[in-house]
């Protein structure tokens, strides 16, 4: 096998995870752009619409996460990631087709299904790629995939819908009659997932690192969840605690277009071309500068680096949103949900890499499905959600997102910091189990 410290193809599959990633995000993200058009067609509200954008996504990407992470540890994994990959692909198109909320509930599921593949399988990959002390920068490149996939997402969407509302009535595809815009636009990002499908094809599945244990089965449920236990402080602030940063990120994804619709009175087109270049640019500089702010840490010898700078990434993420509503300009508004995609993905590197420096080979696939699950269920349900119901039930008022927004964020931030501090105590403990 090539050393994995000049792995040049070790890198090349990272590149290829990260199209993968970003794809994945393409196809689940670019709902939050069609919010209003949604809304209109199929008469349903703002809640409801958050459980397209977070239930009906998770109740399957939740439900498989850990069978999948189970089957990565034991099988190739990268075919399990092709088959998941058309599987959500094609999920996507049938959003397109959608004529109702149920059946757009049920083609969001499908989505979730297909996806819950590529995170365990990615994760596992990149492990047996790199050496764990090696793994922050390559990890920073593949998880640039949601910030790219939320930002095209955005930006391809407002193109698809500036093209169609040009035209004179609905768009007409053969065998299939007309759609509407939003649902063109549904089509339009799910077809491409076929050419993405034929670039994993030229992944080598690596062969596992096994430098932790004598045999190659995978260990039992037990087993893991003894382990787990033992290094419960760790796996908390892993699990728990970067669900507060993820609760953040998914709030700011699904309700800062909506936002800038209703209370800045711009247009879907603006609003998707403006945040899908602040989602791109921010969170991406944010998990690009994670690595080097790490490795800026460790020079100074501060103890658990990944889990200071969640600390730090978490507060300024947290402060950003709490006074993004007292801004009346939307520049200025603007430039607090900047610094918010900024700081919310500055740590996940850190932590992604700490997951896989404490997490032994052999169970690292079901332990990641783990976190997909506990992420999604926090973070995927409960971002989009408690900003619409805050909307919804406590201002009671459309306009109200962005306080929304700052109240998710203050009910965060203690549980954040008090879970990052906790893991930070126990973090060398863990490594060193890791490899014993």
């Amino acid at each position: 096998m090539q050393s994995r410290t000049s792995n040049t193809y070790g890198w090349y599959v990272a590149f290829i995870l990260l199209i993968g990633f970003t794809f994945s995000f393409i196809d689940r993200q670019v709902l939050n752009l069609l919010v209003v058009p949604i809304q209109n067609d199929l008469n349903i509200t703002d809640t409801q619409i958050s459980a397209l954008q977070g239930l009906a996504f998770v109740i399957t990407y939740v439900g498989l996460c850990v069978p999948i992470g189970r089957i990565i540890d034991k099988t190739h994994r990268v075919s399990v990631m092709i088959i998941g990959l058309l599987v959500w692909s094609a999920a996507t198109i049938a959003c397109g087709f959608s004529k109702n909320y149920i059946s757009m509930f049920i083609a969001r599921m499908g989505i979730g299904a297909g996806e819950s593949t590529v995170h365990p399988g990615s994760i596992s990959i990149l492990g047996d790629y790199f050496d764990s002390d090696k793994i922050a920068s390559p990890m920073s490149i593949y998880l640039l995939g949601p910030y790219l996939g939320a930002g095209i997402a955005m930006i391809f969407g407002a193109q698809v819908l500036d093209w169609t509302s040009q035209m004179d009535s609905n768009f007409i595809l053969p065998l299939v009659g007309e759609v509407a815009p939003w649902q063109l636009t549904f089509i339009a990002v799910g077809l491409p997932g076929v050419l993405v499908a034929c670039l994993f094809l030229t992944i080598r599945e690596p062969k596992r690192r096994i430098q932790e244990i004598e045999s190659q089965e995978a260990p039992s449920f037990k087993k893991i969840a003894e382990y787990i236990k033992n290094n419960w402080q760790v796996y908390g602030a892993i699990i728990i605690g970067n669900s507060c940063l993820i609760i953040l990120l998914y709030g700011l994804q699904s309700w800062v277009p909506t936002m800038l619709l209703r209370v800045y009175e711009w247009d879907l087109i603006q609003s998707g071309r403006i945040y899908g270049l602040i989602a791109m640019f921010a969170g991406s500089a944010g998990v690009l500068s994670g690595p080097f702010v790490l490795n800026l840490m460790n020079k100074n010898n501060i103890d658990a680096p990944h889990f200071k700078l969640a600390i730090f990434g978490i507060s300024m993420a947290s402060l950003s949103l709490v006074l993004l509503p007292f801004q009346a300009n939307v520049n200025i508004a603007l430039i607090f949900v900047t610094l918010a995609s900024f700081f919310v993905t500055l740590p996940l590197a850190g932590t992604s890499s700490a997951m896989v420096i404490v997490s032994p080979n052999r169970i690292r696939g079901v332990i990641t499905g783990i976190y997909v699950v506990v992420t999604s269920v926090f973070g995927l349900v409960l971002g989009p959600f408690l900003v619409a119901s805050s909307t919804d039930f406590i201002f009671q008022d459309p306009n109200a997102v962005a306080k929304s927004l700052s109240l998710v964020a203050m009910l965060v931030l203690p549980m954040g910091i008090a879970l990052m501090w906790n893991g930070s105590e126990d973090f060398e403990t863990a490594r060193k189990s890791a490899i014993s």
